[in-house]
């Protein structure tokens, strides 16, 4: 028995652009990909989860119709980030596992299967590899044959391996003819018995191009043939995934026609010359990477579409008669799929048994479905599995805990401030993959009471934190039905009702509910919204100005009036009923010079400035620009003016003192980027808006630690600056050209990187004290301000 998988299933898949809107550093952080490839053996199936860590690969036992997690296989010395499971491949009781270890070198682990079933390393395939090799991209083996795929560098290369009483050596390379740089050779192969087949998806403008080997009585190998389709378009990345079958050679390009895909067979006619006999393409238009994996389930090709469908994904059963001839195609899901599984990325069939990946569920955590064919020849869903994930830390309630002299309480770092209590994700309504992003505070007028607005990947949660030492989860209100979940969520209050938006995710639109439905609620519930306004799809913000009853939708994309991604003024007065009001974008700013405003804070102005006083102006952070506008008439605002500055990595988030004299900027990526002053710590941009017309940068201030700063707010003489991986940051602004850090609690142990994770952003404004913050991957903190608190 012969398997083999390779990396390239997802190559592509996993690689796709982000929308133009999409914060930059908020990609996929908490994925581990648990189905990036998978092996079935029997009553066995082995799966690999090569990102986050070292990668590990899992193996889970049949009996009956049941599939059980049997544990990890254990492997020694993996590195860090070392992907490990990223490929594998099996024969009999042989299983090589593939990693991209060591500055993408890649390396090969060994494992022998006992008598007992039990997996044990036997070390690595021998060689030195060049950095960049991405040695492991793709495996094959056959008994004593190995081959193993290195398309990094240079034009790619295939490894040959043969094992001689136990112990494997490397017995020689091929590389196709005519070959150049980046043909990427060996990102898939595929062995059918004397026959290899092994793809160049870089070939010929990335149109790919497939070449066939052929091995002689001596073991040697010789090119045969190198066969192209006629149909592939530029950028069709022919081979990125391989099945050689029954002497017919069928090629998957996923990326063809704007991600539509298609799949090319090729096979040797009488004279021994191979030609592409058919193309097959899916029967519904759109994207969706039609080809990304293949494999034959009886006399059926099965056709891996993991975009299909909204993202949940499909796979394609087609039918042969006897002469090959192709006699239909059907589609195949699986039950429980959510928007962005992508089923069918990953595919591993043997008899009446199929495992099928997909690698993207629960925000890249990953899932794997288990189908069993009947004794009528149906497919059904037998199981889903998942590695059990468990939060962090578990939740704190009950009393404040005072940062002391030891300068941390339970796990976390903090300084001058008290932790009133924390609740971990499972806590708020989140299921498996669930990440929080933005949050936002509602004071009940007439109780008093007061609330924490928390977002989610998924939907927002609504959190009772009067008494913020025993915060109290009231309930979720979904994401509108159709929508993916979206890393990006955020929500502001006008006159007892949320404004929810959220960005990369679909017609979203804008979602409100009536936020004095929480009085009464005495055990969770699931909401729906009151209004849904739909003159836009996805936004990446709302913003929200309190005196004048006008909502701004900025980073729009997708569909409605994007206004340029600029402002999109909602009339929202009448909270159930909000009315488009107008647009404004400064094409003089944004990447794209389209104004687009990633966000942004409108306020009636009583600032210096005598010439606008009294005017509603809205300031905007504009990824490579501030940009200053009166938007006091919605049907003709006015550009007041921008500024940029020095070492511009993305202009993320503002927020102006009470005096509307100063402006406190968050800069995304100058940290990452380490230039200049972000290169010593987290850099806040200090400006004078004394003359709206010309703000001056006066102040570059550098924090005590270096992270990546996302979301900062001003109450009074403090900041409080959410700046991920080192969590709230406190600066007293008494003197605000010269802020001055005073307090922290960081939501995130150990070492601080400039990169997402952590603390997302903070409410401060509720009169009691209690400052809320978001943490993405830990839970709901809430914090008192300890230099705010009279001894």
């Amino acid at each position: 028995m012969m398997l083999s998988i390779g990396l390239a299933a997802l190559s592509f898949t996993l690689l796709a652009a982000s929308p133009v809107s999409a914060d930059p550093l908020n990609a996929s952080a908490s994925a581990t990909q648990f189905g990036r490839s998978v092996v079935l053996l029997g009553n066995q199936a082995l799966i690999g989860e090569p990102a986050g860590g070292t990668g590990r690969v899992h193996l889970y036992r049949r009996t009956g119709a049941a599939w059980q997690a049997a544990g990890e296989l254990a492997a020694t010395n993996l590195p860090d980030n070392g992907n490990f499971g990223r490929a594998m491949a099996a024969a009999d009781n042989t299983l090589l596992v593939g990693m991209l270890a060591d500055s993408s070198r890649g390396d090969v682990r060994i494992f022998n299967r006992t008598a007992a079933g039990e997996w044990v390393e036997a070390g690595s395939l021998p060689g030195s590899r060049s950095i960049r090799s991405q040695f492991g991209a793709s495996l094959a083996i056959d008994g004593d044959l190995a081959l193993v795929g290195a398309p990094g560098v240079g034009t790619g290369v295939v490894h040959i391996f043969r094992r001689t009483r136990g112990s494997w050596a490397e017995a020689g390379t091929l590389v196709a003819d005519s070959l150049a740089s980046g043909d990427r050779f060996g990102t898939a192969i595929s062995l059918d018995g004397d026959l290899l087949a092994v793809s160049a998806p870089g070939r010929a403008t990335n149109k790919g191009v497939i070449y066939l080997f052929r091995r002689a009585a001596d073991g040697s190998w010789a090119q045969e043939a190198a066969v192209a389709s006629r149909r592939a378009p530029v950028n069709a990345r022919l081979g990125t995934a391989l099945l050689a079958s029954s002497g017919t050679v069928w090629a998957g390009a996923p990326t063809a026609n704007s991600f539509q895909g298609m799949v090319v067979g090729f096979r040797q006619g009488s004279s021994g010359e191979w030609a592409e006999v058919t193309t097959l393409t899916p029967f519904e238009a759109g994207p969706m990477e039609f080809g990304a994996s293949l494999a034959k389930a009886g006399g059926e090709l099965w056709i891996g579409a993991p975009r299909s469908d909204n993202r949940e994904g499909r796979i394609y059963r087609a039918a042969f008669d006897a002469d090959g001839i192709t006699t239909g195609m059907t589609k195949l899901g699986a039950t429980g799929l959510a928007m962005g599984s992508m089923f069918g990325a990953n595919l591993a069939v043997e008899g009446a048994q199929a495992a099928v990946g997909m690698p993207a569920d629960a925000g890249g955590l990953g899932t794997v479905v288990f189908l069993a064919r009947s004794a009528s020849g149906e497919w059904t869903t037998q199981a889903s599995v998942y590695p059990k994930a468990e939060s962090p830390y578990a939740a704190i309630t009950g009393g404040e805990r005072i940062c002391g002299e030891s300068g941390a309480v339970e796990n976390f770092e903090c300084g001058n401030t008290g932790l009133l209590s924390f609740m971990p994700i499972d806590e708020l309504g989140g299921g498996r993959g669930t990440r929080l992003n933005d949050n936002w505070g509602w004071t009940d007028s007439r109780t008093g009471r007061e609330y924490a607005l928390v977002g989610r990947s998924d939907g927002t949660s609504f959190v009772d934190v009067t008494d913020p030492t025993r915060p109290r989860y009231l309930g979720d209100l979904p994401k509108p039905a159709g929508s993916p979940s979206s890393v990006w969520r955020d929500m502001k209050v006008y006159k007892d009702h949320v404004f929810v938006v959220a960005d990369a995710s679909g017609e979203h639109g804008v979602q409100v509910f009536d936020l004095t439905r929480l009085r009464d609620v005495k055990t969770p519930q699931t909401f729906t919204m009151d209004a849904h306004y739909t003159g836009i799809a996805s936004a990446h913000n709302i913003v929200m100005n309190d005196e004048t009853g006008f909502a701004y939708a900025v980073g729009v994309s997708g569909g409605g009036e994007t206004c340029g991604g600029g402002l999109h003024m909602i009339d929202v007065r009448n909270p159930k009923q909000p009315v488009f009001a107008g647009c404004f974008s400064d094409p003089q700013t944004g990447r794209s010079g389209t104004g687009y405003s990633h966000d942004a804070q409108c306020v009636v102005y009583r600032g210096p400035d005598a010439k606008y006083r009294g005017r509603e102006i809205c300031v905007g952070s504009n990824e490579n620009a501030i940009s200053i506008a009166d938007v006091t008439d919605k049907a003709a605002p006015i550009a007041v003016s921008r500024a940029s500055y020095p070492d511009v990595g993305y202009a993320h988030q503002a927020w102006l003192t009470d005096d509307h004299r100063y402006l406190y900027l968050g800069d995304e990526l100058d940290e990452t980027n380490g230039k200049g002053e972000a290169a010593k710590g987290t850099r806040t941009l200090v400006w004078d808006l004394a003359d709206l017309g010309d703000p001056i940068l006066i102040k570059q201030h550098v924090g005590e630690r270096k992270a990546t700063d996302h979301n900062l707010y001003v109450k009074g003489n403090r900041m409080y600056q959410a700046n991920y991986t080192s969590g709230l940051r406190i600066l007293d602004i008494a003197d605000p050209a010269n802020p001055r850090e005073v307090g922290y609690f960081d939501t995130v142990p150990g070492e601080d990187t400039p990169q997402m994770a952590g603390a997302w952003s903070n409410y401060p404004y509720f009169k009691s004290g209690t400052i809320v913050v978001t943490s993405v991957g830990e839970g709901l903190f809430l914090v008192r301000d300890r230099t705010q608190v009279v001894p």
